[in-house]
C-alpha cells in the first residue's frame, strides 16, 4: 500500500488533488480511496486530505499517520500544523516553493532524508500556465515522477476526467511541465517505484 497525504489551505485544491490521484490510480486498474479530513475546504483553512492506493482492496478508512509520500501545496504550514507528523526516513515530501528551504526547527524535519525531499515552484508555474495560484496539478505531476505510484499518463486522464476543455488541457500541460521538471532534477536518483500497473504490486505499508 502506498499512502500519500497532501497538506494545504482551502482553494488550493487539496481535496481534489487527493481525489484526481485516487482516479488516476483506478486507470491503472488498482485501488484507491481518497478524502479529506474536516469536510469541504474553506478558504484559506489549513485543509489535510488523504489518498491510499494499493493492488488490494482496501478495507479501511482511517487517517494516514505514517505517509510514504507527503505533498506541502503551502509552505507556511510548516510552522503552523503537524505536517511532517509520521514522516519516514523512506517518505517523500514534495513542497510547493520557489525559495531556498531549511527545516531546521519544523518539527519531525530533521526526520527528512535529504534525496527525499524536493521542491517545486509549483504555483508560480500555475500562474504561468493557468493565470491563477492553483499548484495541484503541478504537484500531482511532479509527485507521479518522485514516486512513480501511478504514470504521468493515469494523471492527465483524471485531470481530463475533472476538468474540461481549455482548463483540462491548461492543466495537462501544467501536470506535464511539473513532472519533467523533477524527472530531470532527480535524473532518476529518488524513483524507488516504478510506474504502477494494471496488476502490478504498490509499495510500502499502511
Amino acid at each position: 500500500m502506498f499512502n500519500v497525504r497532501f497538506h494545504g489551505r482551502g482553494g488550493q485544491g487539496v481535496v481534489t488533488a487527493a481525489e484526481m490521484l485516487s482516479v488516476a490510480a483506478f486507470d491503472c486498474g488498482l485501488h484507491a480511496q481518497a478524502f479529506p479530513s474536516f469536510g469541504s475546504e474553506r478558504t484559506g483553512a489549513p485543509v489535510t486530505s488523504y489518498c491510499r492506493v494499493d493492488d488490494r482492496p482496501i478495507r479501511f478508512h482511517e487517517p494516514i499517520e505514517e505517509p510514504q509520500a507527503i505533498v506541502v501545496q503551502d509552505p507556511t504550514l510548516l510552522h503552523a500544523v503537524p505536517v511532517l507528523a509520521g514522516v519516514q526516513p523512506s517518505s517523500y515530501v514534495l513542497l510547493n516553493t520557489s525559495r531556498e528551504l531549511s527545516l531546521a526547527g519544523v518539527p519531525d524535519g530533521d526526520r527528512v532524508a535529504p534525496d527525499r525531499l524536493v521542491t517545486l515552484a509549483a504555483t508560480d508555474l500555475a500562474r504561468e500556465v493557468l493565470g491563477r495560484p492553483v499548484p495541484n496539478t503541478a504537484l500531482l505531476g511532479a509527485l507521479a515522477a518522485l514516486t512513480g505510484v501511478v504514470p504521468l499518463e493515469a494523471v492527465l486522464v483524471a485531470i481530463r476526467q475533472r476538468f474540461a476543455g481549455p482548463v483540462a488541457e491548461a492543466n495537462v500541460e501544467l501536470a506535464v511541465r511539473a513532472h519533467a521538471s523533477v524527472a530531470h532534477d532527480s535524473m532518476g536518483t529518488v524513483r524507488a517505484m516504478g510506474p504502477a500497473r494494471a496488476g502490478g504490486t504498490v509499495g510500502g505499508r499502511a
